[in-house]
């Protein structure tokens, strides 16, 4: 078997392999299965015969046969098989200094596709994860999974969207998708919304991998440094975030000793060089918050009323419910839970944010600042009834068995 490192570098390769593939021959959904069995025959031969001198020029060599085996048999099946025997098999590939891994991204965040799909698709060929890992991070069957998988691929066949960067007057929205998808992979796996465990680290792990890749990439953009340095800082906090019994533990309770202080420095430096290139996006902002959070010292030293002014600026960036929740905590800090309360109460009639637990969670920790125990206790029911997450259920139950106590 292969080790820790030969691990690693295969699932770095497999974009990169599948990406050459894909521009050399097409065939997006063929190549793809061809570059998991070359990545398989890889973990086979290598443990035995040693890491070859150019990895990635085996993977495509390796990749590229088995493609060609794979069309040989589709076309028999369309009986096309004299045509298709004459191909020759390709030679071993010289090494290409293209990293086709950003094309590769945006082609499976393509607009085509329903977020769901991207996700899996993107996990599965940029992340390369197989679909029993991809469906074991998502709580579904494998084969739910391999059907949506399916489906994604043959959306792109089907679409004739060529192996290319997009061009320049859609390359905006379509780095947003990209975007957006790295970051829904980062909150699955930060705060999962559904199952035993509050957090799923290798869901995380693999967005904050897939976007340093895209900062290598595309070094320039505020934006794409101000993603990688929001799931630095945020994810700093995971030793933190949980009790031994798994259950939530609020940041203000948090032993802060315990965040990963050099994730810390990290997003901080990452965020500071963004915010003075040009005007700052949605994800410079959150970082921007995340990095005054994870800078205080004790939670009391927390600069509450920085916080609100950024809310307020992405208020304006960005007219999203959770970030007005988010809002009327922060004014509360700054001016009193009633404060707080007066903005929360005109989102109550939101159904994307009653329908789950944030927002009835928010009203009951203000009503207990407040100082109205019997309110707060029906409210933290309200949340716990709203969630699948089992930790967050036991940490809303035990807050309001707290106050039914007292």
């Amino acid at each position: 078997m292969l080790d820790r490192d030969g691990e690693d570098l295969l699932r770095q390769l497999a974009p990169r392999v599948l990406g050459a593939l894909v521009r050399r021959y097409g065939h997006f959904d063929t190549a793809e299965d061809a570059v998991q069995e070359a990545l398989l025959a890889a973990a086979r031969q290598w443990p035995a015969d040693g890491v070859p001198d150019n990895p990635r020029s085996w993977l495509i060599t390796v990749a590229s046969r088995r493609l060609t085996d794979l069309l040989r048999a589709e076309q028999a099946r369309r009986r096309r098989e004299d045509t298709v025997a004459a191909w020759p098999v390709p030679e071993p590939a010289p090494p290409v200094a293209t990293d086709d891994s950003l094309v590769l991204l945006f082609l499976c965040c393509h607009p085509s596709l329903s977020p769901a799909s991207q996700i899996a698709l993107t996990l599965r060929a940029v992340g390369g994860l197989s679909t029993a890992e991809v469906a074991r991070a998502f709580l579904v069957p494998e084969d739910t999974m391999t059907r949506r998988i399916t489906r994604a691929k043959k959306t792109i066949r089907d679409s004739g969207v060529p192996f290319r960067m997009p061009p320049p007057e859609q390359r905006a929205d379509r780095l947003a998708a990209v975007l957006h998808v790295l970051y829904l992979i980062f909150n699955e796996g930060y705060v999962g919304t559904s199952g035993p465990s509050l957090q799923r680290v290798e869901l995380s792990a693999e967005a904050i991998r897939l976007t340093r890749l895209l900062y290598r990439l595309l070094p320039d953009d505020t934006e794409v440094a101000g993603l990688l340095a929001l799931m630095l800082l945020t994810d700093a906090r995971r030793a933190a975030r949980t009790a031994p019994d798994g259950t939530p533990v609020p940041m203000a309770e948090q032993d802060r000793r315990l965040w990963n202080h050099e994730q810390i420095a990290e997003g901080v430096v990452l965020v500071s060089a963004a915010l003075p290139r040009g005007p700052a996006g949605p994800y410079q902002i959150q970082a921007a918050i995340a990095a005054v959070h994870d800078e205080a010292e004790r939670a009391g030293d927390t600069d509450w009323r920085q916080i609100m002014l950024l809310y307020e600026v992405l208020l304006g960036l960005r007219d999203n419910p959770v970030v007005a929740l988010n809002h009327a905590v922060a004014v509360a800090m700054v001016h009193g839970p009633r404060a707080g309360l007066d903005l929360l109460e005109p989102l109550g009639k939101d159904d994307r944010l009653t329908a789950g637990h944030r927002w009835h969670t928010a009203r009951a920790h203000l009503l207990e600042l407040a100082g109205e125990p019997d309110a707060a206790h029906a409210a933290y029911l309200a949340a716990a009834a709203r969630t699948t997450s089992l930790p967050q259920q036991r940490y809303l139950h035990a807050r309001a068995a707290r106050l039914a106590r007292k």
